[in-house]
């Protein structure tokens, strides 16, 4: 390589160096991407507007009423701690120390009852809905109490009426003799997002103004009969009970209710139930003192994804009707256990909870159509809706185990025998088969001596004989349905004979 040849290759580096450099300086500059910041909520300004607006609530009882004691006499249970005992079910053992003289003291030397004043029962919290002083509150935090105390946050003490409380959705509303008092907002539920910051305000363990933040965990979670309720993990403990839940907007989204715990405190799921159908409940209890609802007289189920597919409904939807209540509105329309019910109105019932909500939101007396599944194919009833009473007795029809006719054998690894007339009517069916054993397939099947089987493979089931042919033709197939009833119930088994 000469060195003519090494200069020119040097020049060009130099220049190739130079253009690069140039380049760069006469380039735009190079932005970097930033990760925006995202800004927690600052609490401070709504806990100012809405706080004045939420109670405390401490209820009363007489001495002489049901009470407790703390577990091996270790003192008294304070109102906190039995607030959440009555809440939640739990029996209270025996109080020895209310309803009897009391022992000896400095305040009551002789040991007697002299004022017979009535005692602190249990804490909770409320939030006021309008100036003139109406209160929305849970009503298990005003449940059998002998008087409410309403505290507001300027410290003024004012005794309170119940209006009315509704058991099953577990709101009340009670009221105060005052004006001009400060009220809450409430929100629109459907704008509502799971994610999004929700705050409470209330008095957990009695102390009141305590505030807590957190997150919607879920929307429409089915735990109750008449109610979808807000999932949170807001800090919720007894005596939160009746308080709002806000949103960001400062409205009132929901009532705190209920918390999910395997001891007695905060486990991160509390449950709150949505504003609109608590005010649907307030406003006809500040109107009647009670609360109307319709019923038609089923009793309900699930419908699983294997019954769904097995009896050609194809999803799991609607509500499986397990019985039906003699002489009741749908027993009139012709309503039958194993009915599947769909629709009412036109609406449609994506699960079996939303049956009662539907239902119960139409008034007494009024004409509804229920569409249902029934035997492979869809029909229209219409049903009367009848209302809910205070208090409903439950009928349960037993078969009678040794009045059956002679068993026979059947497939499936079942032996069957047929109804009486007298067991037929006591069960409130046209035809069916008792089970006097079941082997096998049936008994794998979890059928048992007893259940009376009404229907296979989508057909009524009429006699014994009907059944064994029916059930010698399906012991070919993969999966053969089952309509059973047992006891007072009725529920698809699914028999799978290979």
């Amino acid at each position: 390589m000469t060195p003519a040849f090494l200069n020119v290759c040097v020049a060009l580096r130099r220049r190739v160096a130079l253009g690069l450099a140039m380049a760069a300086l006469l380039a735009p500059p190079v932005l970097q991407a930033q990760t925006p910041t995202v800004q927690l909520p600052d609490f401070t300004e709504l806990v100012e507007r809405v706080g004045p607006s939420v109670v405390n609530i401490r209820t009363l009882e007489r001495p002489g009423s049901n009470s407790a004691a703390a577990p091996g006499g270790r003192g008294q249970i304070t109102p906190d701690i039995e607030e959440f005992f009555r809440r939640f079910g739990i029996p209270l053992p025996n109080r020895p120390d209310r309803g009897q003289p009391n022992p000896q003291s400095p305040q009551n030397p002789r040991g007697d009852d002299e004022d017979n004043e009535p005692q602190q029962r249990g804490v909770g919290s409320g939030f006021i809905l309008s100036a003139d002083g109406f209160i929305m509150t849970n009503a298990h935090v005003v449940d059998g109490a002998d008087e409410v105390i309403v505290t507001l946050t300027d410290n003024r003490e004012l005794k309170a009426r119940i209006i009315g409380a509704d058991a099953r959705t577990d709101v009340a509303v009670v009221k105060v003799e005052a004006t001009g008092l400060p009220f809450v907002k409430l929100g629109d539920v459907n704008r509502l997002k799971v994610g999004e910051w929700v705050m409470a305000i209330g008095s957990p363990f009695g102390l009141s103004n305590t505030v807590t933040a957190g997150i919607v965990s879920a929307k429409q979670r089915d735990t109750g009969d008449y109610l979808p309720f807000i999932q949170t993990d807001v800090a919720i403990n007894p005596g939160n009970s009746g308080g709002p839940l806000l949103n960001l907007r400062g409205e009132v989204v929901g009532i705190n209710s209920q918390i999910y715990s395997r001891s007695g405190g905060f486990m991160g799921i509390s449950f709150a139930i949505p504003i609109d159908e608590a005010q649907r409940v307030a406003d006809q209890l500040r109107a009647n003192g009670r609360v109307i609802r319709g019923r038609i007289g089923v009793e309900i189920a699930p419908v699983t994804k294997d019954v769904a597919e097995a009896i050609g409904l194809g999803k799991p939807a609607g509500a499986l009707v397990r019985n039906v209540e003699p002489d009741g509105p749908a027993a009139k329309a012709g309503v039958e256990a194993g009915d599947i019910i769909v629709k009412v109105d036109g609406k449609a019932v994506e699960k079996s909870g939303d049956l009662p909500r539907i239902i119960g939101g139409i008034k007494p007396g009024t004409k509804a159509t229920l569409g249902l599944f029934r035997r492979g194919s869809a029909r229209d009833l219409v049903v009367t809706v009848g209302e809910v009473p205070a208090e409903r007795p439950t009928r349960r029809a037993q078969a009678e185990p040794n009045a059956s006719p002679q068993a026979a054998k059947a497939a499936l690894g079942l032996t069957v025998a047929d109804l009486t007339d007298a067991q037929k009517q006591e069960l409130g069916v046209k035809g069916g088969v008792r089970v006097e054993s079941a082997d096998g397939a049936a008994a794998r099947a979890t059928l048992r001596a007893g259940d009376v089987i009404l229907q296979i493979a989508n057909t009524e089931v009429t006699d014994s004989k009907q059944f064994i042919a029916l059930a010698a033709k399906a012991e070919k197939e993969r999966t053969v349905t089952v309509l059973v009833r047992r006891g007072n119930w009725v529920n698809y088994l699914l028999i799978r004979p290979r």
